[in-house]
C-alpha cells in the first residue's frame, strides 16, 4: 500500500500582502509561509495514522515549489512525515500544480492521495479534483471520515443539510477537511530527525501555461467603525433603518 500526502506552502494569516511589478506579482518579501493547514492538520495526520495503523505502508509527501520550500517540508518531517518529493518548479496556476503531480503519479502510482480541501490564500479547492481527473480514478471532495480496508476506502463527505458515505475501490483520491484527524504537535525527536532526512528533488514536467497573472488587486480597505453613544441611540436606528435598511 502507497500512500501519497500532497502539501503546500501558504502565508500566513498575519502577514501583510503587497504586490510588485505594477501589480503584475506577489511580493513575498518578509513574508512568513506556513504549511497549508488543511493540508497539515487533515491530510498529513491522516496519512501518518494510517501509517502508525499499519507499519507496511509506505507514506511519501509530496511538494511543487522551488527550495524555498524546504523548511517547509523540513516541518512535515518535524511532524511525521518520512519521505519527501519536490517537484522543483514555481506553478503559475492550480492546473500546472495538478500537472506536475498527476505526471509524477502516473511514472510512480500510488494506491490513496490524500490533499487538504484547499489553500487558505485563494482557496479554489480545485488542486485535487484536477489531479483525479487527469489520472481517471474516483475523486471525494470535503471528506471528514476516512476508513481503509484493503484495497478498499470507505468515505464520509459533506454536502448540503448532512452528510453522504461512499465506497469504492483504490486507486482514488481523497480531499481532507475538518473531522479528518486531530492536530498534532512536533515532538523534539521528531524535530531533531527532520533536519537530516532526505529530500527527493524531481525536475519539472514540460508544461505550457493556460493562463497569465496580468493585475493583483486588493480588497478595498475596511470602514472605521462608528460608535453611538447610549444617549443617541436614535441616531443608531435611523442609520439601522434609513442606510442599511435592516427593517
Amino acid at each position: 500500500m502507497k500512500i501519497l500526502v500532497c502539501i503546500s506552502k501558504t502565508p500566513d494569516t498575519t502577514s501583510k500582502i503587497s504586490f510588485i511589478d505594477n501589480n503584475s506579482k506577489f511580493d513575498d518579501k518578509d513574508v512568513v509561509f506556513i504549511i497549508n493547514p488543511y493540508d497539515e492538520w487533515y491530510a498529513l495526520v491522516r496519512g501518518i495514522e494510517l501509517k502508525e495503523a499499519d507499519p507496511s505502508i509506505t507514506l511519501h509527501l509530496m511538494f511543487v515549489g522551488t527550495s524555498d520550500i524546504d523548511p517547509i517540508i523540513r516541518k512535515c518531517f518535524a511532524l511525521g512525515g518520512e519521505q519527501a518529493i519536490r517537484i522543483d518548479c514555481m506553478p503559475q496556476d492550480s492546473m500546472e500544480t495538478a500537472f506536475q503531480i498527476a505526471t509524477y503519479i502516473q511514472d510512480n502510482p500510488y494506491d490513496l492521495i490524500l490533499c487538504g480541501k484547499e489553500t487558505i490564500d485563494f482557496n479554489n479547492g480545485a488542486v485535487g479534483a484536477m489531479i483525479a481527473a487527469k489520472l481517471d480514478i474516483p475523486h471525494f471532495n470535503l471528506a471528514s471520515e476516512l476508513t481503509l480496508n484493503d484495497t478498499m476506502i470507505t468515505v464520509k463527505t459533506e454536502v448540503d443539510g448532512g452528510t453522504e458515505t461512499f465506497s469504492t475501490c483504490l486507486p482514488a483520491l481523497v480531499c481532507c477537511q475538518k473531522g479528518m484527524a486531530e492536530q498534532r504537535i512536533a515532538n523534539m525527536r521528531n524535530i531533531i530527525a527532520s533536519k537530516t532526512k532526505p529530500i527527493q528533488i524531481v525536475p519539472p514536467y514540460p508544461f505550457t501555461p493556460n493562463i497569465q497573472n496580468v493585475n493583483f488587486e486588493l480588497p478595498p480597505p475596511k470602514s472605521g467603525v462608528k460608535l453611538y453613544n447610549i444617549e443617541t441611540i436614535n441616531d443608531l436606528v435611523q442609520t439601522l433603518h434609513q442606510d442599511l435598511k435592516l427593517f
